[in-house]
């Protein structure tokens, strides 16, 4: 017999995915070379990526609540390290408090599902979905929930600007993709193939598409490029959950695809950033002027970056929208995937702009910086992939 049965298992799904997941830390242990000569953020780091495919193979809460809180945990500590601002503190603070109180909140919704069931298999939650009773609704509820602030949808996503600016460049490319994936894809274990009906439809329908909405219009506001990406996340967030309403054989599949473009183009965008001993100069929108004039590769890979993340055609981004909005509009949610559709779009103007300073916007006042060998080794890291994802769309989701 299978060792851990009941609480842990794998298939050549989990197996793919988690695949992905360690070939996207590489990158991210590129960038951070720079930044941490000692050892404690690979142990860290390594710590947290446990916890993540940890939750991959989750059959039940009890596993998955150790995979949450072992991802979870060494990236509050990864906030603190090497912060080059006096808001890292206090960023890091915010997000212990609010991830406390999603696995409160998480916890919570599993001790209802045990009180109803008798059982910590995740496929009490996939009966729990369809079943009128007040409590086990409330269980559904509360779980989903707390998944909603572990991935930062609105009205719970006051933790996520301030990390992502408080931490160091590394840091926030991790949180932006490693951790962002792992919760949804938890997530996407969780809901399983069982078919998503209302009430629980129109929440998924709901919170994630004012997240469309509110993340992008308030990263048009922002001045900080990690400040603008973690609205931008907010909003992808937001698109992530809708692939929950779609029929439930291909969810997984979606969201895999998804993250894969998404964290791609994340981890390119962080890699071309020119960055200098001022970490918040650097870290301004402003510093992006005249980029092409500088640096022209980097240049080009954040203008990749940018409108992949836009959802322009034929990059990653584009597919990997259209294949979520077409998994909802087949489950019969048409009004849904055209509102969402409408959302995603609105953040066009922001990331249009970055490619305005890179591009067409008269050089700025040049910050000290050096040239980093390895932050360019991770731009063709994650350069391969996206290209080859943009022209063999079919393989990819094929392999999944």
């Amino acid at each position: 017999s299978a060792p851990f049965a009941g609480h842990f298992s794998v298939n050549p799904a989990t197996l793919t995915a988690k695949a992905l997941l360690l070939a996207l830390v590489l990158p991210t242990l590129l960038l951070s070379r720079d930044d941490f000569r000692d050892t404690r953020f690979h142990i860290l780091l390594l710590s947290s990526v446990y916890g993540v495919c940890l939750l991959l193979s989750a059959d039940s809460f009890l596993t998955m609540f150790l995979g949450l809180e072992i991802m979870s945990l060494p990236v509050y500590v990864l906030v603190l390290l090497a912060f080059q601002r006096p808001e890292g503190p206090e960023a890091a603070l915010k997000y212990l408090v609010l991830s406390s109180a999603a696995t409160a909140t998480f916890l919570m919704g599993v001790s209802f599902l045990y009180g109803g069931t008798g059982t910590l298999a995740l496929t009490a939650f996939s009966q729990a979905l369809g079943s009128p009773n007040t409590l086990a609704q409330a269980a559904v509820a509360l779980v989903v929930v707390a998944f909603f602030l572990k991935a930062a949808i609105v009205p719970f996503h006051a933790w996520a600007p301030d990390a992502y600016e408080g931490a160091s460049v590394p840091v926030t490319a991790y949180m932006a993709t490693i951790v962002k994936a792992g919760v949804l894809l938890a997530a996407a274990r969780l809901f399983s193939t069982t078919p998503v009906g209302r009430p629980m439809a129109d929440l998924l329908t709901l919170l994630p598409l004012i997240s469309m909405v509110w993340g992008n219009l308030a990263a048009i506001r922002q001045t900080s490029f990690r400040r603008m990406i973690a609205y931008s996340s907010i909003a992808h967030a937001g698109y992530l959950f809708f692939a929950f309403l779609g029929a439930g054989p291909g969810r997984f599949q979606a969201v895999v695809f998804y993250i894969l473009a998404y964290a791609l183009m994340n981890l390119l965008a962080f890699a071309s950033l020119p960055r200098g001993v001022d970490d918040a100069a650097s870290d301004r929108l402003d510093s992006l002027k005249g980029l092409y004039q500088r640096r022209p590769f980097a240049a080009l890979m954040l203008g990749l970056a940018m409108l992949s993340l836009a959802g322009i055609p034929p990059l990653p981004g584009f597919v990997a929208k259209f294949l979520i909005f077409k998994n909802v509009i087949a489950a019969g949610y048409t009004v849904y995937a055209v509102l969402g559709l409408i959302g995603s779009y609105l953040g066009i103007y922001f990331y249009l702009r970055v490619i305005q300073y890179a591009f067409m916007s008269a050089d700025a006042v040049a910050q000290p910086s050096s040239e980093r060998t390895l932050a360019l080794s991770a731009s063709v890291l994650c350069l391969v992939p996206a290209v080859l994802v943009a022209l063999f769309p079919g393989w990819f989701i094929g392999l999944l």
